[in-house]
């Protein structure tokens, strides 16, 4: 498993440099850098995570105050689904989604997977707010944000990738995460299953409080992304998705 070691240089988001892998005995290295992570000018420091055919970008986007203040006002704001939007159906199976889960964006835009079509609710203040401060650093547009609270470690997602067409394939999917720090794994395409004919190694990433991960193309076309459970984590964490829908795209597309 490759970690990330994160490095602190203020470089522009274009340019930034390629994070070094570092070994599970170097760890201790970086919790003793953290003190250093939680104040920035703009533009923020972004630190590149590149692999084959994988190209992110990363870098805290919030302070701890800041931080803790936008997960209190979403945790007042955000409305999540229930009932029979809360399943999905897998090989005809219904089964409930391990996590809490629930769409803002534009109005008029849906988002259908697994059988359920689901109206985008419209912008909270806080969602609106942390949407700007994200176009403001990236560049980038979005009109739909999907959020997923999970309660404790035990809330999970499994590996999957955003490569729906109805997104814009030249925005960058950018993945605010707020509350508990969890692993986040790419795994690349050809090296999944008992038959991969490849041996890539797996990307983990720590997503800290207040962090930002920009996945770019072509990320989603060959690397499927999870979060997986870690029993020892005990406190909620929210994580904001925002995309850009592409408002003449008509297919269905799937979330797992």
């Amino acid at each position: 498993m490759q970690k990330i070691k994160r490095h602190h240089e203020p470089v522009n988001h274009k340019a930034s440099k390629k994070l070094k892998l570092v070994t599970d005995e170097e760890k201790e290295e970086d919790a003793e850098d953290e003190t250093h992570f939680h104040e920035f000018d703009n533009p923020v420091p972004w630190q590149k995570i590149e692999a084959e055919g994988l190209d992110c970008d990363y870098a805290l986007l919030f302070s701890k105050e800041e931080a803790d203040i936008l997960f209190s006002k979403l945790e007042e704001e955000v409305v999540y689904v229930t009932g029979e939007e809360a399943q999905v159906q897998v090989f005809g199976k219904v089964y409930n989604i391990p996590r809490k889960q629930a769409t803002y964006g534009d109005a008029g835009l849906t988002y259908t997977y697994s059988g359920v079509k689901r109206l985008a609710c419209p912008w909270t203040p806080t969602l609106e707010h942390i949407r700007e401060v994200v176009t403001k650093n990236t560049g980038q547009t979005f009109n739909f944000v999907l959020v997923n609270r999970y309660k404790d470690g035990l809330d999970h997602m499994g590996e999957h990738r955003d490569d729906e067409k109805e997104l814009d394939p030249l925005c960058p999917i950018a993945s605010v995460s707020l509350g508990a720090a969890r692993d986040f794994i790419f795994r690349h395409r050809d090296s999944r299953g008992k038959h991969s004919h490849q041996n890539f190694e797996p990307v983990k990433l720590e997503l800290a409080h207040g962090s930002l991960l920009l996945m770019n193309s072509p990320t989603n076309k060959f690397w499927y992304h999870s979060l997986p459970i870690r029993k020892k984590v005990t406190l909620p964490r929210i994580n904001l998705t925002f995309r850009r829908i592409v408002m003449s795209g008509k297919k269905e597309h799937q979330i797992n």
